[in-house]
């Protein structure tokens, strides 16, 4: 097995991991940076713009990212998780890191995406969250970090058609997993969220009725790496008229696990309902909510905003969603502030779904328990004087990670990782 040795493992590429990495790596340690995913740059190089400022998401991450991807302190491994963790002592850890082939090799490859064009195999995207297909070789995304090809082998038939116009001739198909031991003297985890999976409320027929999509396929819809030109409903390729939003799906909601609120809904929706008059100044949009919380900088301002534009605010809980003829949607609906049960039609609705855990990174570490909170996140030791320990000495916990939060946040966050992380290994220095 390989051996290396780095000051720090940063386990997640998201905007709150790079920021750790970053600040490690510009005061001089050594950083390995590993991220399950085929890019660095979480879930935020995949949004349009943030709120309340409507700044574009991937302008602010980007260069970020590339700062990151070329930094001489800071060694990136995509596609790759750690399977164990074992502390050996103060300042000492060790970590078995698994890497997944790519079959392709990344510092050779060009980018030219010839291979995606002679693939003959069309799967579903998931970096378009199945709106549109992909090849089984292919580019994750146009702005990736690497922006490299990919060999999706679970779906190639083999047929050398990309072997065939390769320029730079990367594509190797005899690439297999490998472990490397990393020996480390500090760990931080920046494991992200998951998106709440619509499919836990049936009633909202999520899977069955086309034209319901959940808030990440309308972030794709209004991204510039968009699928398409413009917004449009799944089910026949139409422009929308009038579009729902269904706040609070899969948050507040001990029926389907999850009590508590994610804190971004309310506002990502908000956000994209602003967007959405701007690339459709015909449309109606109406956001159906139990509590608009509003509570950060700007936030209710940003709420007024939406108001004033003409988004429409109905204090509802929706009970079921179905489908007509015509691919349109009728909404049941608790009007909470007449107290009766009322209708409403719309030709595509949108579930703003609630932040998840990424679950299993507690189970990596085998010889020291990482506490997690009762609502499956890392649970944070000291949240109001240090509030990225955790219950590790040496591991550290950066961004939604710990708990649901916004861009913002997930970047003081990642500050704070970093810093109690530099304490850390300052001790050892000083003695």
């Amino acid at each position: 097995m390989k051996i290396l040795e780095y000051d720090v493992l940063v386990v997640g590429g998201g905007i709150a991991g790079g920021e750790s990495a970053l600040n490690l790596a510009n005061i001089g340690y050594k950083v390995l940076l590993v991220e399950k995913e085929l890019s660095i740059g979480g879930k935020m190089i995949l949004l349009s713009k943030v709120f309340p400022t409507l700044d574009c998401a991937a302008c602010i991450t980007t260069p970020k990212v590339s700062e990151i991807a070329r930094h001489p302190n800071i060694t990136v491994f995509t596609g790759a998780e750690p399977l164990k963790i074992t502390k050996k002592g103060e300042h000492n850890f060790e970590a078995i890191v698994l890497q997944k082939p790519r079959y392709v090799d990344v510092d050779a490859c060009t980018g030219c995406q010839l291979c995606e064009e002679a693939c003959p195999v069309s799967v579903t995207d998931e970096y378009q969250f199945g709106l549109a297909g992909r090849k089984a070789a292919y580019i994750p995304f146009s702005i990736a970090s690497p922006r490299a090809a990919a060999i999706d082998i679970e779906n190639c038939i083999l047929c050398g058609a990309c072997e065939r116009v390769c320029p730079p001739d990367c594509i190797d198909f005899t690439q297999t997993e490998e472990k490397l031991l990393v020996k480390i003297k500090s760990v931080i985890t920046a494991t992200g969220f998951q998106l709440f999976d619509p499919l836990k409320i049936p009633r909202y027929n999520y899977d069955k009725a086309k034209n319901v999509i959940t808030s990440m396929q309308m972030e794709r819809e209004l991204a510039p790496t968009r699928p398409f030109n413009t917004v449009l409903r799944p089910g026949d390729g139409k422009m929308p008229d009038n579009i729902a939003y269904v706040l609070c799906t899969g948050s507040r909601d001990k029926s389907v696990g999850n009590p508590i609120c994610s804190q971004v809904c309310c506002m990502y929706s908000i956000k994209q309902a602003q967007l959405l008059l701007g690339a459709l100044p015909m449309a109606d949009v109406t956001i159906y909510y139990l509590h608009i919380r509003a509570f950060g900088k700007g936030f209710n301002e940003f709420y007024a905003q939406a108001q004033d534009m003409g988004v429409e605010f109905v204090k509802g809980k929706v009970g079921k969603i179905t489908e007509k003829e015509n691919g349109n949607l009728m909404l049941r609906y608790e009007d909470i502030e007449a107290g009766v049960v009322k209708e409403a039609e719309h030709d595509m609705v949108v579930l703003s779904v609630g932040v998840l855990p990424n679950r299993g990174i507690d189970e990596v570490f085998d010889n020291k328990k990482l506490q997690l909170d009762p609502f499956h996140f890392i649970n944070q030791t000291d949240i109001l004087a240090s509030p990225s320990k955790t219950s590790i000495d040496g591991v550290f916990v950066a961004g939604t990670a710990s708990g649901p939060m916004d861009i913002p946040d997930s970047i003081l966050s990642g500050g704070a990782a970093s810093a109690e992380t530099t304490s850390y290994l300052r001790k050892e220095d000083s003695k």
